[in-house]
């Protein structure tokens, strides 16, 4: 359990809390997003669906990823050898750094990654460590890291083929060959309830690592957590999930509900089966992928299901220009957090 008169894990703690409270008002958002947005689910529903699942994905099935996050990109255990501390403190700032980030882009409604904000501030610490000489670059995962990027860049692709597939099945099997669609849109409702705890389960799975495998690694370092992941870290994260979608989640659910392409039942169903599916694959082969990325993937490819004029292009540049300066600015302020924590004695 936690040391309350240890000052840097008290503050890992709280800040792996900020972490996951940012994750639910940002990317447990994106997830839930196509559900308010195609009018089969309130929010207070969401709120309810993603309190039951996000929390289940998280705590049962988050380990994998955590594991990666915590200790597969920069060397903890080296570090570990010549100074517990200075892990704890390297975690401690990229959790700050990547929650700062996504507090400013859940500010102006930009669903930004939380993956790519907490690999970035790992990274980051990563690369201010060899740069002192605590490491050598070559420490560092570049593999794993490769791995992880190449994700990112297969995950949208993989959501967006997926739900123009499935999109395009049902409105050629069904809505094609109804002289109502409202009614086979109304039946969807309830399918669409199904997928939206799929997806919040699938993004509880994967998503979680990015507040508790920084938190993990820095605890365990400070010998308060073994090699296996304790309960109540994922817990920490699972909690802090849902308190963000329910209390500043709406901003980035009104972009991605709203604003990329109209959602209907059918529709919303078709990207969040993608989106979890997805997802869930990644999560059982260990690979943190931007549930973000995914979810936007599928929601084009809805879209484009519908012909091209159908997507805003203008909202997608906005969200893909947000994706590409997320990674360096977590890193250069994970760095330069460090630099300040250490600085000032810790």
């Amino acid at each position: 359990m936690i040391d309350l008169l240890n000052p840097v894990v008290v503050l890992l703690v709280l800040a792996g809390l900020y972490m996951a409270w940012n994750i639910g008002a940002n990317d447990l958002a994106n997830a839930m997003g196509t559900s308010v947005g195609s009018g089969a689910l309130s929010l207070k529903q969401v709120i309810l669906v993603a309190g039951v699942f996000e929390f289940v994905g998280a705590v049962f099935f988050g380990k994998k990823v955590t594991s990666t996050i915590a200790k597969g990109i920069v060397p903890i255990d080296s570090i570990k050898l010549l100074d517990p501390n200075l892990v704890a403190v390297g975690m401690l700032a990229a959790i700050l750094a990547a929650g700062f980030w996504i507090t400013f882009a859940t500010f102006y409604n930009l669903p930004v990654s939380t993956t790519h904000s907490i690999v970035g501030s790992v990274l980051g610490f990563g690369l201010v460590s060899a740069y002192q000489g605590i490491i050598t670059y070559s420490d560092i995962n570049w593999i794993v890291l490769t791995k992880i990027v190449g994700s990112w860049v297969v995950s949208p692709i993989l959501g967006a083929v997926l739900a123009y597939i499935i999109f395009t099945i049902i409105r050629l099997t069904l809505l094609q060959k109804t002289d109502n669609p409202y009614n086979i849109e109304k039946k969807f409702v309830i399918l669409q309830i199904g997928t939206a705890c799929f997806i919040a389960f699938a993004h509880g799975s994967n998503d979680v690592a990015n507040a508790v495998g920084p938190l993990y690694a820095g605890l365990n370092a400070l010998g308060f957590a073994d090699l296996t992941i304790p309960a109540w870290v994922l817990m920490v994260g699972g909690i802090g999930m849902v308190i963000g979608l329910a209390t500043w989640g709406y901003r980035v659910i009104e972009t991605i509900g709203t604003k990329i392409t109209e959602l209907t039942p059918t529709r919303g169903f078709s990207a969040e089966l993608a989106t979890a599916s997805v997802v869930v694959l990644h999560s059982y082969s260990s690979l943190p992928i931007s549930t973000t990325h995914t979810l936007v993937g599928s929601v084009i490819g809805v879209g484009l299901a519908g012909g091209l004029a159908a997507v805003d292009l203008s909202v997608i540049g906005k969200i893909a220009m947000s994706w590409i300066i997320t990674v360096p600015i977590a890193a250069v302020t994970s760095a330069l957090i460090f630099l300040g924590l250490r600085g000032v004695g810790l």
